[in-house]
């Protein structure tokens, strides 16, 4: 029996060392509240087959206490991200439609968990989707391979993860421009290390 040869997961300190992962300013960030920011984001994000996704919720730091994220969905292209506010009168129809359509392959981490809780509080199934957690390990490392670890493999840049923003107030309103900066380049890095690996990888990608 062949022993498998598995790569480590590049360590923080390492990741440190590499150049620092350019994300979208703020300008290219959109809150989707209005029905301009409605019809910027229709148009935007049906030009692509794939796009970036990620959800926030605000944290639970009390036993038993029920989850009720997520608080913010995001979405990203190669050039803006939108910010969705669940059940939001303007944008729910919208989301709905990325949410559930088969046609736009929402591609990022720890898709498996986001799905359950996005149809508690939406009742939107989450279709068509690429976990890139899953597609990274396939170059060969043992361990779980999350968005910053990818950035740094696939990309070969450092994300920066900042703990006060992960655990910060994703309920509250209105969002900082930190938190949205934040969010919006969760799910942008996440398409970008997409893109990377269509030029790499190729074969490992796989919708699921």
């Amino acid at each position: 029996m062949k022993n498998h040869q598995y790569i480590e997961r590049p360590t923080r300190e390492a990741m440190r060392e590499l150049p620092k992962f350019e994300g979208l300013p703020l300008e290219r960030i959109c809150l989707v509240r209005s029905k301009d920011d409605l019809i910027f984001a229709h148009e935007q994000i049906s030009k692509f087959s794939h796009v970036g996704f990620d959800t926030e919720s605000k944290p639970v730091f009390v036993a038993n206490q029920p989850k009720t994220g997520p608080h913010l969905l995001q979405v990203s292209t190669q050039y803006n991200a939108f910010l969705f506010l669940p059940n939001h009168t303007t944008s729910n129809e919208l989301l709905s439609e990325i949410i559930q359509s088969e046609n736009i392959v929402k591609v990022g981490f720890g898709l498996k968990s986001d799905r359950g809780l996005i149809y508690k509080k939406l009742g939107f199934k989450l279709r068509s989707t690429l976990d890139l957690s899953v597609i990274v390990r396939r170059l060969g490392y043992r361990q779980k391979v999350g968005l910053q670890a990818a950035v740094a493999i696939v990309l070969e840049q450092y994300l920066q993860k900042s703990k006060s923003l992960t655990t910060s107030n994703w309920a509250r309103n209105p969002l900082t421009a930190r938190q949205k900066l934040y969010a919006a380049n969760d799910a942008y890095a996440s398409f970008q290390v997409y893109m990377k690996l269509t030029e790499v990888a190729k074969h490992l990608l796989v919708t699921a």
